[in-house]
């Protein structure tokens, strides 16, 4: 397939790249920034220079070619600054909302008749889900009255548009919290190397995890063999608390102990992180996808998959 790929230089855009090529697809790259022009094309992609959010832009840049899929993958995760609570015009919800309306035109204009677009686990809701693991049959869109409610609203929006879009065969991916080169690991990891506070005092909540490459391999396997109008949880076979995240992320990168802080502390001082850290725990079962597309994650743990990069 000739694929359009939105978010290529980011965490999962890089091996996803990868990873598509390996799958014998071609790979349009969109890239915002001029800068990572040359690291689209040393990943194997052809740059596209055009702004997600710049509709009118992105379809002259797109006029002329053609494709047979469009993967959105495209956050703003590392210019979001600790807030009280996640804004209605946060770059990442504006990406999964209007970003995800643009790439539709986009998709229409390029002929394009499959469409994947980034969702997270998170769109379930952040609240304790309690022991038993959740699977796409559970509620999607669960909204409390709080700070991150927003997170949720703009994951269920940019699902919604795909679902609902005329011509495409629309496909949700609702991934695990991210870790691996340059996801949240490595941005922990800094954090710890400058002795900056990082969690809880207590273990936190329960989360399920990816790693990025196996991200990648579970968004080629949607493109192949993903159904239409389905939704996809995608996560290890290990959920663990923010504590045992915390140690093994310090464990990789060889960093000084985690510094911790009362979870009180957190929900008064930055709302949206407490959110997620104290009062979210959640278990994700994956069984559709292992079913459906034939995937199974390589890393089935953050222990195992933060190993890798010690050998």
């Amino acid at each position: 397939m000739q694929v359009l790929l939105a978010g290529a230089t980011g965490a999962i855009g890089r091996p996803l790249i990868r990873a598509l090529i390996a799958d014998g697809n071609t790979v349009f790259a969109l890239v915002r920034n001029p800068a990572n022009h040359a690291l689209a094309r040393e990943l194997g992609a052809e740059p596209v220079i055009a702004d997600v959010l710049d509709r009118d832009g992105l379809l002259r840049a797109l006029d002329g070619r053609v494709a047979d899929a469009v993967i959105h993958q495209a956050t703003a995760l590392r210019e979001v600054k600790a807030a009280r609570r996640i804004p209605a015009d946060d770059p990442t919800g504006l990406l999964r909302t209007i970003g995800t309306a643009n790439l539709l035109d986009a998709a229409d204009l390029l002929g394009a008749r499959r469409f994947l677009v980034q969702s997270l686990i998170l769109g379930y809701g952040y609240r304790d889900h309690g022991e038993r693991p959740l699977t796409e049959r559970d509620q999607f869109g669960v909204y409390d009255g709080g700070v991150a409610d927003e997170v949720v609203r703009a994951c269920v929006a940019g699902e919604e548009q795909v679902f609902e879009a005329a011509g495409v065969d629309g496909i949700a991916l609702r991934y695990g919290l991210f870790y691996g080169p340059g996801a949240f690991s490595d941005l922990f990891a800094d954090l710890m190397g400058k002795h900056a506070p990082v969690g809880p005092l207590g273990p936190g909540g329960v989360n399920s995890w990816i790693h990025v490459e196996d991200a990648a391999a579970a968004t080629v396997a949607a493109l192949d063999r993903g159904t239409p109008g389905r939704a996809y949880n995608l996560a290890d076979d290990t959920p663990i608390t923010w504590r045992e995240f915390f140690a093994e992320v310090s464990r990789a990168h060889q960093t000084p102990r985690p510094i911790r802080l009362p979870a009180w502390l957190i929900r008064l001082v930055v709302p949206y992180i407490g959110a997620l850290m104290a009062d979210t725990s959640m278990r994700i079962s994956s069984a559709r996808a292992h079913e459906e597309l034939g995937w199974r994650p390589q890393h089935t743990s953050v222990a195992e998959g933060l190993a890798m990069r010690t050998r």
